[in-house]
């Protein structure tokens, strides 16, 4: 039974890396089914992902939770403002609209390099890895001036506790987005030397899926603090 066992791993193995058609691998997979149960789960990664993708994923998770806390903080004190400076005579809805614009539009350019990465396009790889950064950066640079504006508006952060809580959540998130940034540059530098071991269009994977989560709670974060009145 022992060794029915691992021929059986074995040639799942094979099947995976030489991407044989799905009937094949169905009947295969039943074969494995069969020996989980009689060892109580021999196969960790029966979910069908890999061990770095689920570590993905659960950093993801305790992400949500994090800023789950920032944005329900958030919604708590928005209305703890002085009459003089608040949301109605600061905020810049056009001038932020376009700017999400431009960070939703980098989610595009992301999934054009994971699929040219799925291609083993590597040029094309890194031209839209540049040009997601790029249109994170304008990001960036969009939130560090609308932040620069607020202050000279006399919104400090220690003003109130709207401010404190608005400057953290959303200046949390842009940490995010400059952490995806280096996340970005440091894949193309690795892309170009070659040093990437391994599956190179699941690495580019893992860097979109931090990238679509950052875009996915900006809407969020632009939808509660923004567009919904207090």
């Amino acid at each position: 039974m022992s060794d029915l066992v691992k021929e059986t791993v074995s040639d799942a193995a094979e099947i995976v890396s030489d991407h044989l058609d799905d009937v094949h691998d169905h009947d295969v997979h039943a074969g494995d089914d069969h020996g989980d149960h009689d060892g109580h789960g021999l196969h960790p990664t029966s979910l069908g992902l890999s061990n770095t993708k689920l570590a993905m994923w659960l950093f993801l998770g305790s992400e949500c939770l994090l800023f789950g806390g920032l944005i329900s903080t958030y919604m708590l004190y928005r209305n703890r403002h002085s009459e003089d400076v608040g949301p109605d005579q600061l905020w810049d809805i056009p001038f932020t609209s376009a700017s999400s614009f431009v960070l939703l539009m980098s989610s595009l350019t992301m999934v054009l390099a994971v699929s040219a990465a799925h291609r083993k396009d590597d040029r094309n790889t890194n031209i839209w890895l540049v040009v997601t950064a790029t249109l994170g950066a304008l990001f960036v640079a969009g939130q560090v001036y609308e932040f620069t504006t607020f202050y000279r508006e006399g919104l400090g952060y220690t003003e109130s506790l709207f401010a404190s809580s608005f400057y953290t959540l959303t200046g949390f998130h842009g940490v995010h987005v400059s952490i995806g940034i280096i996340m970005l540059l440091a894949l193309m530098g690795m892309l170009v030397k070659g040093r990437i071991k391994g599956n190179k269009a699941e690495t580019v994977e893992m860097v979109g899926l931090y990238w679509h989560f950052v875009d996915i709670v900006w809407i969020i974060i632009f939808t509660l603090v923004y567009l919904i009145p207090a």
